[in-house]
């Protein structure tokens, strides 16, 4: 459920409506009413005229007496997507990084305490853990999240790691928050984290940051391999150097993107190119 909120410009109805859109997942593509109602928490009607209002709005559609999300539902997340400029900018950055390593390559950000996808280019592989955009995981269990969260302040991470993931995965079992602390100190200094059989069986990954104009940590990407297949040494010898090149080239060009000269003509106005 999404957050709420006690302040006097809270909308509790805009709220529900997340909720609702929430409560489909890969497991639940299409549900009834009622599993709609009991997996966003909200009472029968309320839950009916959230659903008949997305639908008039195009982002859910029925049939049968089921529910499902439309295709529309991507303009959310897209509309934050193209206005980072990211995806534009990293994608032949991480199709090269896939040719050259033949691993798959991940980027992802921040969003309490797990990580989600924002990019992706994979290989076929035999890896139990399927990733697509959007997808969670927790944060200290990935490559990416240690990344992410050494790069906040101190009172931001103990926030960030207080809030209960959403990724629907057990906690890693076996290692304090002392011990979290001191390895995500480690990832700060050196730059870059790993993480080897944390999140699933056979899943080893290396991941940096990937940073903005100012120089801030706005998201992080990785290499991705089969335990299996890649030895740690190979990993962080020979794929590490390629990701950081490669990292380091998206962040410069994502600098220069944020940069370029911005106008905004007001409706009926053009430019006089001879003026």
């Amino acid at each position: 459920m999404a957050g709420r909120g006690s302040g006097p410009d809270f909308v509790e109805a805009l709220a529900r409506g997340l909720d609702v859109l929430a409560s489909f997942d890969r497991d639940h593509p299409t549900m009834t009413l009622s599993e709609v109602a009991a997996a966003a928490g909200l009472a029968r009607p309320t839950a009916r005229r959230l659903l008949l209002t997305l639908e008039e709005l195009g982002f859910v559609r029925s049939s049968a007496g089921a529910f499902a999300l439309t295709p529309k539902v991507l303009t959310l997340g897209m509309a934050y997507v193209g206005a980072l400029g990211l995806w534009d900018i990293a994608r032949p950055h991480l199709e090269a990084l896939v040719a050259r390593t033949g691993e798959s390559s991940s980027m992802a950000q921040l969003d309490g305490s797990d990580i989600v996808y924002v990019a992706r280019v994979a290989v076929p592989k035999l890896i139990a853990l399927r990733v697509d955009i959007g997808t969670r995981f927790p944060a200290a269990q990935t490559s990416q999240g240690k990344v992410l969260l050494a790069a906040l302040a101190p009172d931001q991470l103990a926030a960030t790691l207080a809030q209960p993931s959403r990724a629907g995965l057990p906690p890693m079992i076996g290692r304090s928050p002392e011990q979290l602390r001191a390895e995500l100190t480690e990832v700060r200094a050196r730059g870059w984290a790993f993480a080897d059989e944390e999140l699933a069986p056979g899943v080893r990954s290396v991941a940096v940051p990937v940073r903005d104009g100012d120089g801030v940590v706005r998201a992080a990407m990785n290499v991705t391999v089969h335990a299996a297949e890649t030895s740690t040494e190979r990993l962080v010898g020979e794929h590490l150097p390629h990701l950081l090149r490669t990292a380091g080239d998206i962040s410069a060009e994502w600098a220069l993107w944020q940069s370029r000269p911005h106008v905004e003509l007001s409706p009926g106005r053009t430019t006089d190119a001879t003026a």
